[in-house]
């Protein structure tokens, strides 16, 4: 009994061993696609094995990127390693006045030599990665100088490529955005010509340890043909470099991208300079009014003032706040102290407009007084008429029309000396003479000739001056 028991679990066990080998040869098979099957009048085949799973070489050990400390320059001790440049500018996106600054997209290249990189290769290509391997690596530290704003472009990853060849040179390059400041001069807007300048430096390396330098002279700076701005016309993309000095650390290689840009007129043609001329010439419309109606005349010269003061302000509110006067200003205060002086010129003519009417007024009234007295005019006997003391000889005068006769003293009574006898009579002559007097008067205080003079007169400086300004300024 003892063997017979024992001999049924070493059976029990053996059963159990085998079915859990058979499950598991089962899902294995499952598992490597391994299964084999049968197919009518064919024998069995495997499926060939994934070549993705077998073990790579790595890159990183490729290049031997954990075998050195790129923490270091490449030839550290030695002489300055050359770092070239060349710069593809693919876009220009914008030019503040106001922020004195320019926006540019570019792609900075950079081409040097780490043997520390180099590798072993039967074809003799160059490998090529993206921004992850430029983190393990010594890169140059180059920067803007006097950039505001900066990034490199990350959609849908960071626009970074490097491309490593088999001696160990290596070509850095990078999609990157810019606002830099630009020193601007305005004293010739709009009509000015600007500079505005790039410029790239190492950070860290002094001219001792890293030396800057365009890759291919001026042929290293490309731009796009479909460059276009709204307001201005790219003239000219120059590259050149120089050594920077700072007290504090020494002296750095420099790269400048250089371009030249020059202000389109039309939009300012259109914008500035026509309105102002045409509120210039609406305000010489007064000149042909009627100098009897003020509110018409008055309301055109306040018109135009107003127009040419929102002219001004709205010019100056697109520009920043220059302490020197701009060619736009002069052009416009000119304009506006034409306008200015338009308004003067009623004022003048309605001015001595009241005093010529009052002076008339007066001698009508004194007219009238004068004819009230009694005359001997047209009697065949003498007749005489008083009078008072207080009136003057040249009130006397001014009775024309009675015929002459001598001065007649009658009827004098030696108690009324202060009254006086004379014959109300003039002469031909003195008749004459006075009306050439008062005709000259009359001239010279003539309204109308006034605004006669001005039509003449401010149409004519105003070309002048026009004449001075575009030959100075253009």
């Amino acid at each position: 009994m003892p063997y017979l028991r024992q001999f049924l679990i070493l059976v029990l066990f053996l059963a159990s061993f085998g079915e859990c080998r058979n499950k598991h040869t089962t899902r294995e098979r499952r598992w490597t696609g391994a299964v084999e099957t049968q197919k009518h009048g064919t024998s069995l085949a495997k499926k060939p094995p994934d070549v993705t799973k077998s073990r790579r070489l790595k890159t990183e050990q490729l290049l031997k990127v954990d075998d050195h400390d790129f923490t270091m320059r490449p030839a550290f001790g030695g002489p300055a390693i050359p770092v070239g440049v060349d710069v593809q500018v693919e876009s220009l996106d914008s030019i503040s006045e106001v922020d004195m600054d320019f926006t540019m997209t570019l792609y900075l290249r950079h081409y040097w030599k780490d043997e520390r990189l180099s590798f072993t290769s039967t074809t003799n290509k160059s490998m090529t990665f993206d921004g992850r391997l430029v983190k393990k690596i010594w890169v140059p530290d180059v920067f803007f100088v006097h950039s505001k704003r900066s990034f490199i472009h990350d959609t849908t990853t960071e626009n970074i490529m490097l491309r490593v060849f088999p001696d160990g040179h290596v070509l850095y390059s990078l999609r990157v955005t810019v606002t830099a400041a630009c020193n601007m001069d305005f004293s010739r807007f709009p009509l000015d010509t600007q500079t505005c300048t790039l410029e790239l430096e190492s950070y860290a390396y002094t001219d001792e340890d890293l030396m800057l330098y365009w890759k291919s002279g001026d042929e290293s700076l490309s731009i796009d043909d479909k460059i276009s701005l709204s307001q201005f016309l790219i003239q000219k993309f120059h590259t050149t470099s120089r050594l920077a000095f700072y007290s504090s650390t020494g002296w750095y290689n420099r790269l400048y991208i250089n371009f030249t840009l020059r202000r389109h007129i039309f939009f300012f043609l259109l914008q500035t300079y026509f309105p102002a001329t045409l509120m210039v010439m609406l305000s010489w419309v007064s000149f042909w009014i009627d100098r009897r109606a003020v509110p018409a005349r008055v309301s055109l010269g306040i018109t135009t003032v107003l127009t040419m003061s929102t002219i001004i302000t709205g010019v100056n509110a697109s520009m920043p706040r220059v302490s020197y006067i701009k060619a736009v200003d002069i052009y416009l205060w000119v304009s506006f102290v034409f306008v200015f002086l338009s308004v003067l010129e009623y004022a003048a003519v309605n001015y001595l407009t009241t005093v010529q009417e009052r002076r008339e007024r007066k001698l009508r009234d004194r007219a009238v007084r004068e004819q009230s007295l009694p005359c001997t005019c047209g009697m065949s006997h003498t007749r005489t008429m008083m009078l008072d003391g207080t009136y003057s000889e040249a009130d006397t005068n001014s009775l024309a029309g009675y015929t002459e006769a001598p001065m007649v003293l009658e009827d004098v009574v030696p108690e009324k000396h202060e009254h006086m006898v004379v014959h109300m009579s003039m002469s031909s002559e003195s008749t004459t003479t006075k009306k050439k007097g008062i005709r000259a008067l009359r001239i010279m205080q003539n309204t109308h000739a006034i605004d006669k003079y001005s039509r003449m007169i401010f149409p004519g400086a105003y070309i002048i001056f026009n004449l001075i300004y575009w030959s100075v300024y253009c």
